[in-house]
């Protein structure tokens, strides 16, 4: 069971999302907001496994809310405007729901949750597996951590880069990070496995010839890698 919230201005937009969430078996919407700071609090208290998002909102958009969340629950963002959607998947959401959205549609992002929930529970496991499940396309594909030299996030996929190679899977970097711990972020869009590095600099990370940059804010990442080689 998703336990979930939803932050929108509108009373009748949040009605809706109440009206769907009940026909979803594995949800259930706990808290409903129409003012974002209001939220802060019972999210950091309550912790729910899910959050609905306007982001057309008067005090703050959701999108800076999202970024101001230290800790993000999954998020489902919902809007009237399509223009914000490449920069909610920026943010690793789950998905983007343009307003007005039919149960269809809405059953089928929850579900995306769901399956991203399951994933982060088996993560979650104590000891460190040889290997993990990912769903690519209609199958989950068993991939040898061994074999994996890094990740790459590609729109609303990531791109699991073998010695073989390449898988798609319809996961955020945000889930990749949580299924890979022992794997180190160098980039928003990039994970690798440290045992796969082959050269370093500050600049950029090298797995066999391909050259991976550092962004903005990773450099202490690389220079732990550093000090452990």
């Amino acid at each position: 069971m998703l336990k979930a919230f939803v932050i929108d201005d509108e009373p009748i937009a949040i009605e809706v999302v109440k009206a769907l969430a009940a026909k979803v078996p594995f949800v259930e919407l706990t808290h409903s907001f129409t003012n974002a700071f209001d939220a802060v609090e019972p999210l950091r208290q309550q912790r729910p496994d899910l959050l609905f998002l306007d982001i057309k909102m008067p005090d703050i958009s959701g999108i800076d809310f999202l970024r101001s969340l230290p800790d993000p629950p999954m998020v489902i963002m919902t809007t009237a405007y399509s223009e914000h959607a490449v920069q909610s998947f920026d943010l690793d959401v789950i998905d983007f729901l343009l307003k007005p959205f039919s149960q269809v549609r809405f059953l089928k992002a929850c579900s995306k949750a769901m399956e991203q929930h399951e994933l982060r529970s088996r993560a979650g496991h104590k000891g460190a597996p040889a290997h993990l499940f990912v769903k690519s396309g209609y199958e989950q594909v068993k991939i040898l951590l061994d074999e994996l030299l890094y990740v790459e996030s590609n729109a609303n996929y990531v791109r699991f880069v073998l010695t073989d190679r390449v898988l798609l899977s319809r996961l955020t970097m945000a889930d990749a990070t949580e299924l890979l711990p022992a794997f180190v972020r160098i980039h928003r869009s990039f994970l690798v496995a440290p045992a796969h590095i082959t050269k370093i600099d500050k600049n950029n990370v090298w797995i066999g010839n391909t050259e991976l940059p550092v962004g903005p804010g990773y450099s202490q990442a690389v220079e732990k890698i550093l000090g452990k080689r």
